[in-house]
């Protein structure tokens, strides 16, 4: 049975400075973004897009994340808590993000963006959704560093059962590690894959749509379920699963619109 090896959550400590790996997680993310865009935007140059386009939506994509991210926390998750304690509301450097706001914060900067570059939504949220899985799996091996989001009970003979032992002493799941695997690297490697030729419009947004949707929502039965909005768990789903739901209807609603659209 293995023991999380609770890691100082503060990869670099310079005098009163420090930098935790929270933070070094998004910053990797979000030069991951800048990484397989460019790369996205050379194989594909029927798309369009330049390095410096994508520069530019990385800036709008930053500020939707983080914001979004941190206020879905506050509302969708925690809302007692930050009530009680408004002063963490900004402390994004202890996590606590939520994807759920993060994502409706990546949409609206995306509207924005292509508002003002005379892009169409969709268009756009084609393009970026292969490039957000890679920064979903460091979000989750930070949430490990930090020894949060930890699993629900594993049977003790699981070869990978942990033991958090700020928590109890009962083996459980590392579900930070289970959503790294799925919702980053087996949903990159899908919609990598998908998106190296032309596809409808809004097809390409659909799979992300419904590929998140239907693993995180797998994912929450090994993961001990935040509080939430609907309560620990309502009708036996947590409040992520219920998030989930309309994100996965959305996305097969737009799939159903897509093949009626040519490539």
């Amino acid at each position: 049975m293995l023991i999380h090896p609770q890691f100082d959550p503060v990869a670099i400590s310079v005098g009163p400075l420090s930098i935790r790996w929270y933070g070094l997680m998004y910053l990797l993310a979000f030069v991951l973004f800048m990484l397989l865009g460019r790369a996205h935007a050379r194989r594909r140059p029927d798309l369009k897009w330049t390095g410096q386009d994508v520069d530019d939506l990385l800036l709008y994509g930053m500020i939707g994340v983080v914001l979004g991210g941190r206020l879905g926390e506050v509302l969708f998750f925690q809302p007692g808590y930050y009530l009680s304690h408004p002063e963490e509301i900004l402390a994004i450097w202890k996590g606590g993000m939520s994807f759920h706001g993060g994502f409706l914060g990546v949409l609206v900067a995306v509207w924005m963006y292509a508002r003002r570059h005379g892009r169409r939504f969709w268009e756009v949220t084609d393009f970026i959704a292969p490039l957000v899985p890679t920064g979903l799996a460091l979000g989750r091996i930070g949430n490990f560093i930090n020894g949060e989001l930890w699993g629900r009970p594993a049977d003790p003979d699981l070869p990978w059962a942990m033991i958090f032992p700020w928590v109890d002493a009962l083996p459980r799941h590392p579900s930070q590690l289970y959503q790294a695997a799925g919702e980053g690297l087996l949903l990159f490697a899908v919609l990598w894959l998908y998106a190296a030729r032309p596809r409808p419009v809004m097809a390409v947004s659909a799979v992300f749509l419904v590929g998140y949707g239907v693993l995180r929502f797998a994912a929450e039965f090994f993961r001990t379920p935040d509080p939430g909005i609907f309560g620990t768990l309502a009708l036996g789903l947590s409040t992520a699963q219920w998030l989930c739901v309309p994100m996965v209807a959305a996305g097969l609603w737009l799939l159903a619109r897509s093949a009626a659209r040519p490539a």
